[in-house]
């Protein structure tokens, strides 16, 4: 699996840890499960302690990949990196001194910008005073309905240099979000195979928020079958506003 990555907010993708399991109605169609189980089929090695899902349960092992802590080492060049793509690096299997050590890493390469994508709000708040955290993480969390606005509400405790919010994908109204201290949005609808579809009003009563809030939104995908099928396009243009801190 290579590392640069067709996710339109980031240009590679970095995996110390993979496995995960769902823990709320987002989580139903997740990619992640299905590209895990076909790269097990392939003979991958990073993948190989992976479970099925028909037969072990709603998820894969997580485990952690000490070798590949020194990946982003070896890139020279600046890069926008969505840290574990294929996993949730606050997953409560993920011990706080691989945490640690993940973060140690991307504090020795300041030449990146790191993006870090959480559904578990509670540990990251929990962990986050037992962290270092460089100039060059940006912490985000998953929220895909009002039911999970908690979330939000325990990312404001992380003094992350940018706090970012995806709601991806996004199921209902988030007619409560409250933007204090969020200094992104990342919005889209689902892809694949029974996909649930996304209400124009949802979206652009996101956009009117970020907007009056003074925060960059970012408008991914309308989804569909594949994720090019709806495009990107709201209100006759495309969305792709980045943070103020943004190195790229």
């Amino acid at each position: 699996m290579g590392d640069r990555s067709a996710i339109e907010w980031t240009e590679s993708t970095w995996n110390p840890t993979t496995g995960c399991d769902r823990i709320s109605p987002g989580c139903d169609n997740c990619y992640a499960l299905t590209l895990a189980r076909r790269l097990k089929a392939m003979g991958s090695p990073k993948y190989q302690n992976d479970g099925d899902p028909r037969t072990s349960g709603p998820g894969f092992a997580v485990t952690v990949h000490p070798a590949a802590l020194d990946i982003p080492r070896r890139w020279t060049a600046p890069r926008l990196i969505f840290v574990n793509s294929m996993s949730d690096l606050f997953h409560a299997k993920v011990p706080l001194s691989f945490v640690r050590d993940v973060f140690a890493t991307m504090a020795e390469t300041p030449q990146h910008t790191y993006q870090v994508l959480t559904k578990r709000s509670k540990r990251l708040r929990d962990l986050s005073g037992k962290l270092d955290w460089p100039a060059n993480v940006w912490m985000g969390v998953s929220v895909e309905s009002d039911e999970y606005l908690s979330r939000i509400g325990h990312l404001r405790e992380v003094p992350a240099a940018v706090r970012f919010v995806s709601a991806e994908p996004l199921l209902a109204p988030l007619s409560e979000v409250d933007l204090r201290g969020i200094h992104w949005l990342i919005a889209g609808g689902e892809s694949g195979p029974g996909a649930r579809p996304m209400d124009y009003a949802w979206v652009s009563q996101l956009r009117d928020h970020c907007t009056q809030a003074g925060v960059p939104f970012f408008f991914k995908q309308w989804g569909g079958r594949t994720p090019k099928d709806g495009g990107r396009d709201l209100d006759g243009r495309v969305w792709d506003e980045f943070p103020v801190a943004a190195a790229h």
